[in-house]
């Protein structure tokens, strides 16, 4: 069998904020924006948000899927979450440094470095 995940949906409550807090984030713009959400082109991974609203689907938020987001440098790493929410302070944990932050629209987002 091969399978690979090559994307994967956060919901949003406000697509035009986390629109523009991922833009700033990602530095880059959303690909194939429409009512229902776009995506971000990550090294090839599509990272997309979804206005679940606009389709009428239920969802509660919850802390069962955290995405985790690669940086090559611990330097760059506390550039992207300067500002942010932190719920998972700045940690070292293995061979890694890892932090959580909240997004505009409440998802936590796990961002993480190899410690040198």
């Amino acid at each position: 069998m091969i399978c690979r995940i090559d994307s994967m949906y956060i919901i949003v409550d406000d697509l035009e904020r986390a629109t523009a807090f991922y833009e700033e984030f990602f530095e880059q713009k959303i690909c194939n924006k429409s009512a229902l959400g776009g995506y971000f082109d990550i090294d090839g991974f599509r990272f997309h948000l979804f206005a679940y609203k606009e389709v009428g689907e239920p969802h509660s938020y919850g802390s069962n899927c955290l995405p985790s987001l690669c940086f090559e440098t611990l330097e760059e790493l506390n550039r992207k979450i300067a500002g942010k929410e932190l719920c998972f302070p700045l940690t070292k944990i293995g061979k890694n440094w890892v932090a959580e932050f909240v997004d505009s629209e409440g998802n936590h987002i796990e961002v993480y470095t190899k410690a040198e």
